[in-house]
């Protein structure tokens, strides 16, 4: 998070859940089972144990105890897939509505109302405490790990001990490793339910270590700040991230908007924010045809207009509550998919303005359609799962290719219908 210099891994997509307990602080070897290394290509630039032996009195310096460096770093093994997950360059780039087509679907919503429902007394309580809206809290739980049901993979020590010796940023994860070891020494989690992201963040609403230590609380009151286990502690620490991070409570994050024909907008962005007062004289309107000042906004009211996939596409003027959204993960494109995914919680609809495209994107569940029928196939893509890899962007590239198409390698409406058609074809022969 900028303002505050706590940052939370890009790991949009859901990626984390695990279960927490207490640990007692103490100086016994641990117990937990060594993780071993992952075979990859990678080729360490040093000795891993040695690096690891060279990070003790950096450590000691951060306030992590001989004790606690010896029992949790004696028996840590490597993993170089994480180097190479960091050095990743992915050949595909995710247009914005092909992004929040699969992060704000049907089947997203309808489980973040569920969860409104199921956690309505914590989610009251959080937003009296915090003054963040029920919402804005679960849309952030759902983006970050589909409300606690996709479990990341990698144990944070491992993970973050070889950022820490191999790779860019290696400063940047050394502070993440040392925080993991600071968390264990304080007692609310165990190593083995510290499991996140290759990057390190974990828990419900995948908070890094440091943002964890900074911002994390205790509100079942258990004494314990636990985001792994306890849906209240997690709920609550999202709300006090957004609220540290300047959210104004009773305001809005933004809404999409109509620009008059012939008025240029180039120039304008989220950061270069005037009056509501100019806005309103340029004769810009809510996309729905009402006045940009309505509730508790006022003429002086700072918003910016951001415009991200150009002027042809959905228009939104934002406030100060879209800046604190997009600290959790610095994207515009991510802000804009909790901003969105929590006013489809209280009932509003898709947007007005259609994206830019002659091919649209697609849900969860149409993505897992395309897989299916890709598997049909024969295409070793591994699971329908909804989420589109360059395994499934290579085998639609062919497909495409066999059926006469652009091979985009693009999960869209046009080859999903293409796909439909094909397998009616085949069930009529």
């Amino acid at each position: 998070m900028r303002r505050l210099t706590f940052v939370l891994a890009a790991c949009t997509l859901a990626m984390n859940q695990a279960n927490a307990d207490l640990v007692i602080n103490g100086v016994k070897s641990s117990t937990s089972p060594v993780t071993p290394a992952t075979t990859t290509n990678y080729t360490p630039v040093s000795s891993f144990q040695s690096c690891i032996a060279n990070l003790r009195g950096k450590a000691l310096s951060s306030g992590v105890t001989a004790a606690t460096f010896s029992r949790y770093t004696q028996n840590l093994s490597p993993d170089y897939s994480v180097i190479e997950k960091l050095n990743y360059q992915p050949e595909f780039s995710t247009p914005i509505w092909d992004y929040l087509s699969g992060l704000v679907d049907d089947e997203r919503v309808v489980k973040g109302q569920q969860m409104l429902v199921q956690h309505r007394d914590v989610l009251q309580r959080v937003a009296a405490t915090y003054g963040v809206p029920a919402e804005t809290v679960v849309a952030v739980w759902g983006v970050e790990s589909n409300f606690g049901d996709i479990s990341g993979k990698y144990p944070l020590l491992q993970a973050l001990g070889t950022l820490s010796c191999e790779g860019r940023r290696q400063s940047y994860f050394q502070g993440e490793f040392f925080a993991t070891l600071r968390i264990l020494q304080r007692g609310d989690l165990r190593e083995e339910q510290l499991v996140g992201s290759w990057a390190g963040a974990f828990g419900h609403t995948q908070f890094m270590p440091s943002t964890y230590e900074a911002l994390a609380v205790d509100f079942d009151g258990d004494g314990r700040r636990d985001l792994v286990s306890s849906t209240t502690d997690a709920l609550a620490s999202t709300a006090n991230f957004l609220k540290r991070g300047g959210w104004q409570t009773g305001m809005p994050w933004g809404f999409e908007v109509k620009v008059p024909a012939g008025l240029s907008i180039a120039g304008e962005s989220r950061r270069n924010k005037k009056a509501l007062s100019t806005w309103i004289n340029k004769g810009l309107t809510r996309a729905n045809g009402t006045a940009l000042l309505q509730g508790n906004l006022s003429e002086s009211t700072p918003a910016g207009l951001m415009a991200p996939s150009g002027p042809n596409g959905p228009v939104f003027l934002v406030f100060k509550n879209f800046d604190a959204i997009y600290g959790y993960n610095a994207a515009e494109s991510y802000a804009l998919a909790i901003a969105h995914l929590s006013d489809r919680l209280q009932g509003a609809g898709p947007f007005l303005t259609a994206w830019p495209t002659d091919d649209a994107g697609t849900s969860r569940a149409e993505r897992r359609e395309i897989q299916q029928y890709l598997l049909n196939k024969g295409y070793d893509i591994g699971a329908a799962d909804g989420l589109v890899g360059d395994k499934t962007r290579q085998a639609i590239r062919q497909e495409q290719t066999r059926l006469g198409l652009s091979a985009t390698g693009r999960a869209g409406q046009q080859i999903l219908k293409a796909f439909r058609e094909d397998s009616a074809k085949q069930m009529m022969q």
